[in-house]
């Protein structure tokens, strides 16, 4: 299963003290032994204490020589602790990426609840492995695509773990849209894409929310794929893109989702609860 994770701010305050608290009695017990030792003792004794504190902070840490090889490649991870929730926006189809989603809701999130969240996303090919190490990730663009039968064998994989796929028509693209609803049904034939009432979990989370707005009209109702009683991929036709908070990237005359932020946010925590 995907690894679901969830950091409160006051466990991090906390350990900040302890550490703090241990600094404190190793100087003092250092100054002790600079009073009382020989100059030649006081050289061997610093030299073991420095030995022992550099051992004590490593099992604090859970970093040993054995557990060094189990540490995911720090470009898979952002080099950020294994307590802070991180979010990938997918490159697919060969080269087509999904930039123009805004991160902003993952500042939002850590203010809002006490999810610890990585501030930017991270680039990862669906096709790679490392999509794995991820409990959401994010797909968006405009036009044509197709996946390639390695991408959608990962997609589904991903899916069956625990992941959840965010998925948002760029400019609210119908090309993108058609792409998407024929991809969904080969990658899971047996979970069509259906709409996600209101009232479903998803709408609950972190805010209640009532219904979507969108720039022009009513917005459609977002739709997602269900496997084994939870979802594993939730779609907006319209877009959740948050183009506002993008650099380079508009709406461009889509019918884009102005409470997209807090659907977004709600979004995540879902696919850490469930």
């Amino acid at each position: 299963m995907i690894m679901k994770k969830y950091s409160g701010k006051s466990n991090q305050k906390w350990f900040g003290v302890m550490i703090l608290l241990a600094v404190l009695v190793a100087w003092v017990a250092h100054g002790s032994a600079q009073n009382t030792n020989p100059p030649k003792e006081e050289s061997s004794t610093t030299t073991s204490s420095a030995q022992s504190a550099g051992s004590s902070t490593e099992n604090r840490n859970g970093i040993t020589g054995s557990s060094l090889q189990r540490v995911p490649d720090p470009k898979q991870v952002g080099r950020e602790s294994e307590s802070i929730v991180q979010v990938a926006n997918l490159v697919y189809a060969g080269v087509k990426s999904s930039q123009c989603f805004s991160d902003h809701f993952l500042v939002e999130v850590e203010k809002d609840s006490s999810i610890s969240t990585s501030r930017r996303f991270h680039a990862v090919k669906l096709s790679s492995d490392e999509l794995f190490n991820f409990p959401m990730v994010i797909m968006t663009g405009e036009g044509v695509f197709q996946l390639t039968d390695s991408e959608r064998k990962n997609l589904r994989t991903y899916v069956e773990r625990g992941g959840l796929l965010l998925a948002s028509a760029g400019c609210s693209s119908g090309e993108w849209d058609r792409s998407f609803r024929k991809e969904m049904a080969v990658v899971f034939p047996e979970h069509p894409l259906s709409q996600i009432a209101m009232n479903h979990p998803v709408f609950n989370t972190v805010y209640e929310i009532k219904e979507l707005v969108a720039k022009h009209g009513k917005p459609r109702p977002l739709n997602g794929v269900s496997y084994e009683g939870r979802l594993g991929v939730i779609y907006s036709q319209d877009g959740l893109n948050d183009t506002e908070h993008t650099q380079g990237c508009c709406c461009c005359g889509g019918n884009e989702i102005t409470n997209c932020v807090q659907v977004n946010v709600n979004i995540l925590a879902y696919s850490l609860i469930y």
